[in-house]
């Protein structure tokens, strides 16, 4: 699968009842965004940090990633500050990682390059 792949498709309700991926079902997933998303030590999440110019930027990219949750229905964790912003993922639902997370990352990817052209 390729990251245009992964990005295209829509993320799945969560509601529990299912096990979150194992860390091999991870890292090969980790495989289809780009190479900035680390895996978590504990294998639950995945995390980026962004770079900007300008508090403007961030900010425009801050929103942008609220647009995509809002559309997703899967809403990471950023922490935010002048200049950068930390993007995680993960599923509370399973307590863990779920595909959707790597749905997201990919539409976050391809969102930035969209910003940067």
């Amino acid at each position: 699968m390729t990251v245009t792949e992964l990005a295209d498709r829509r993320c799945r309700p969560c509601e529990g009842g299912v096990e979150p991926l194992d860390r091999p079902s991870a890292l090969a997933q980790l495989q289809h965004i780009d190479a900035e998303w680390q895996l978590s030590a504990d294998g639950s999440s995945i995390e980026r940090e962004f770079r900007f110019q300008a508090f403007s930027r961030t900010m425009a990219f801050v929103n942008a990633v609220a647009w995509v949750a809002t559309i997703e229905g899967h809403h990471p964790r950023l922490d935010v500050e002048y200049g950068r912003c930390q993007v995680v993922y993960t599923t509370n639902a399973i307590g863990g990682l779920s595909d959707n997370d790597f749905i997201c990352a990919a539409k976050i990817d391809r969102l930035l390059g969209d910003l940067e052209t």
